[in-house]
C-alpha cells in the first residue's frame, strides 16, 4: 500500500522524545524550531523546508534518520508555518528580501552546531535547498556535508524565467508587492492538480490537510510578487556567483526531472559547478516533494542520501 512505510506511524504525530519550541532570532523574531535528539548521535541533520511548508510534512523521513542515529531538528522560515507572518494577509507568503532567511538560517546554526556533536549535516528542500545553498556559499553556515532535495535554483515559468523575473518585477512596482501573485496555492492555474505536481502517494499528500486541520493557522497560500521576483532574481545571482567554485562542502543533489515547480536543468548546471557535488536525477516516475513522493522513489532518494553520508562522513 502506498504510503506505508516502516516509519508511517511517525507522519502525523510529534514524537514523544522531541520537543517543538521557539527560537528567537537576532532581531528577536519568534521562530518555531523541532529538535529531535538520538540518545546515541553519530552526528545532526538540520532540515530546512521549502516555501509555504511546516517541519510536520518531513516527519516520517526525521524518523528514517533518527533511527539510524541522527539528532534532526527543523525550523519554520519567518512569515511561514508557526513562525509568524510578512504579510498583512496571513494566507500570502510574502517577503521583500531573502537576506533575513539567510541570517536567520546562519545565527541559528551557529548556536546549533554549538549543541550537537559530531558531523553536522544540513539538508534543503524547495526554496529551503537555495537558502541552504546560498548560505554555504557566504560562508554563514559551516556544514560537514550538505543534501539539496528539489533545489529552487531556478523556476518554472509559463513564459520561461526571463520573462517571468521580468513579469514579477513589475506586479512589484506597481501594486501593492505583498498582495497574492494568484490564488492558489505553488502554482497558478485553477485547472493545476496540485498533488500531482508534489507526489503521486494520495496518503502522504492527505497529511499536509490533516495537520492545516489541526492547527489551521500553519497553513500558508500563494506567494506575493515581492516573493516570486526576489526568488526569479535571488536563484538568477546565485547561477552567476562565481563563488559557487569555491563552496567546496560535499553536496548531493536530488532531482526530478519533470519537476514541475521548480528548474532542474538550472540545479544540475550549478551543481556541474561546484566542486563536489553528487547529483542524483529522477524520471517521470517523480515529482516535486521527492522526500514525500510514493515509496519506489522516496526509498530510492532515503538510500541515496544515507550512502552519500556513510561515504564522506565517514569517521
Amino acid at each position: 500500500m502506498p504510503g506505508m512505510s516502516r516509519y508511517a506511524a511517525f507522519r502525523r504525530t510529534i514524537p514523544t522524545e522531541a520537543r517543538v519550541s521557539t527560537w528567537h532570532a537576532a532581531d528577536g523574531w519568534p521562530i518555531r524550531r523541532f529538535d529531535w535528539p538520538a540518545e546515541q548521535p553519530r552526528g545532526a541533520i538540520l532540515f530546512q523546508t521549502g516555501r509555504g511548508d511546516v517541519f510536520e510534512k518531513y516527519l516520517e523521513a526525521f524518523a528514517h534518520w533518527h533511527d539510524a542515529g541522527w539528532s534532526v531538528s527543523a525550523f519554520d522560515w519567518r512569515g511561514q508555518g508557526g513562525s509568524g507572518r510578512l504579510s498583512a494577509d496571513p494566507n500570502v507568503g510574502h517577503a521583500d528580501d531573502f537576506a533575513p532567511w539567510i541570517a536567520d538560517l546562519g545565527v541559528f546554526w551557529r548556536g546549533w552546531a554549538a549543541e550537537n556533536e559530531g558531523p553536522r549535516v544540513v539538508v534543503g528542500h524547495s526554496m529551503g535547498g537555495f537558502l541552504v545553498l546560498r548560505a554555504l556559499v557566504d560562508r554563514a553556515i559551516a556544514a560537514d556535508a550538505a543534501v539539496l532535495v528539489a533545489p529552487m535554483l531556478g523556476l518554472r515559468s509559463p513564459v520561461g524565467a526571463r520573462a517571468g523575473g521580468w513579469l514579477a518585477a513589475l506586479m512589484r512596482r506597481v501594486g501593492d508587492p505583498a498582495r497574492a501573485a494568484w490564488k492558489g496555492h505553488e502554482k497558478p492555474g485553477v485547472r493545476v492538480n496540485r498533488q500531482s505536481i508534489l507526489t503521486a502517494d494520495a496518503e502522504r499528500y492527505s497529511d499536509e490537510d490533516w495537520w492545516y486541520a489541526k492547527a489551521p493557522e500553519l497553513r500558508l497560500g500563494p506567494p506575493s510578487w515581492a516573493w516570486l521576483a526576489e526568488a526569479f532574481a535571488a536563484t538568477d545571482r546565485l547561477r552567476r556567483d562565481p563563488a559557487l567554485t569555491r563552496m567546496a562542502v560535499p553536496t548531493l543533489m536530488l532531482l526530478a526531472e519533470r519537476d514541475a515547480l521548480v528548474d532542474s536543468a538550472a540545479a544540475a548546471a550549478i551543481g556541474a559547478r561546484l566542486p563536489d557535488a553528487e547529483i542524483l536525477r529522477f524520471g517521470a516516475e517523480a515529482a516535486h516533494e521527492l522526500l514525500r513522493e510514493a515509496d519506489l522513489v522516496r526509498d530510492r532518494a532515503l538510500a541515496a542520501i544515507d550512502a552519500f553520508l556513510d561515504a564522506r562522513l565517514r569517521r
